[in-house]
């Protein structure tokens, strides 16, 4: 027999993270069409319909990849004295990091959950409107991926310079751990909640390529990216008004508790890999343990843990 949700049978293993026990029963079978779609200009103004290919200038040296004064470990008195061909290359490896950050944040994470949310797998009412927007947002996001994914192999190609950031961003690692953590009933909500944070935090930090050094296609690049996730924000912020009502009474507490988390966990430095990056420069293991721990100090964390919390208290009823 079959559940009649996601098509699972009633008493496989899948039933731990049925939707229909997330949230309430008895929603209305047609939500309130109150949602305003952030995308009525979609096929005029999305970068994947509009934008040109970002290339990197060939050769010229009067361009970084990366703004310095958003890569913190570059203001360090340690890494200052470095050479210049070394302290450039601190700012090719956040490239590289940022580029494959967003890579499996959008194919591995973000889009699983629009798949789900545009097919009507996560057991929430939602306005029709809503439910064929997340068509444009997979859209959006398997784009992203695609030309962050072509100027990691520019980068690569223009500078013979080998990526050294390990092969899985710290954000993934530590969500797969918490999703173990919880009750396995609360995997699908966890989930959820975690591309909300991720989807209205990242317009925030979009901010690479304001420096006139930085080479024009990353700052086109990076330009591209904010102005599609400017409209993301505006769609979670909604989708959340619609989700929140329906989240069960017996969630809705350890949800709320859970909401800190997953902001560090988009949000944390992966300080394993900086230090590992840094001993690549001919500093040693103490040096470059050093300037992580002076550059991500435990009050720079709470400042974004705390100022983070704040935007998102409010979130659960």
């Amino acid at each position: 027999m079959m559940c009649g949700s996601t098509g699972l049978a009633v008493g496989c293993q899948a039933q731990f993270s049925c939707p229909k026990e997330l949230f309430r029963t008895g929603a209305s079978e047609e939500p309130q069409n109150d949602y305003r779609s952030p995308f009525r200009d979609w096929h005029e103004r999305a970068s994947v319909r509009k934008e040109p290919r970002r290339v990197l200038s060939p050769s010229d040296d009067r361009y970084l990849l990366f703004d310095a004064d958003l890569v913190p470990t570059s203001s360090h008195i340690l890494v200052q004295e470095l050479p210049d061909p070394q302290r450039n290359e601190v700012l090719t490896q956040h490239l590289y990091r940022y580029l494959k950050f967003t890579t499996q944040l959008e194919q591995l994470v973000v889009n699983k959950t629009m798949l789900d949310i545009a097919y009507g797998r996560i057991g929430v009412d939602l306005p029709r409107g809503m439910v064929f927007d997340a068509h444009k947002i997979y859209c959006d996001e398997a784009y992203h991926a695609l030309f962050s994914m072509d100027m990691y192999r520019q980068v690569i190609d223009a500078t013979g310079v080998a990526p050294r950031i390990g092969s899985d961003p710290h954000f993934f690692r530590r969500l797969r751990r918490l999703l173990e953590d919880v009750d396995p009933s609360m995997r699908l909500l966890v989930e959820l909640l975690f591309v909300f944070c991720s989807e209205t935090l990242i317009s925030g930090t979009l901010d690479s390529g304001r420096d006139q050094q930085v080479d024009p296609a990353v700052h086109e690049m990076v330009k591209d990216h904010a102005k599609d996730e400017g409209k993301h924000h505006a769609y979670f912020a909604s989708f959340l008004f619609h989700l929140c009502p329906q989240i069960h009474t017996k969630y809705q507490e350890s949800a709320a508790a859970l909401i800190p988390d997953l902001i560090m966990t988009f949000l944390e430095p992966d300080r394993e890999s900086l230090v590992s990056e840094l001993c690549g420069y001919d500093l040693s293991q103490d040096e470059a343990e050093q300037v992580v721990a002076e550059t991500f100090t435990r009050d720079v964390v709470r400042d974004i843990r705390a100022g983070d919390r704040a935007s998102h208290t409010q979130i659960l009823p």
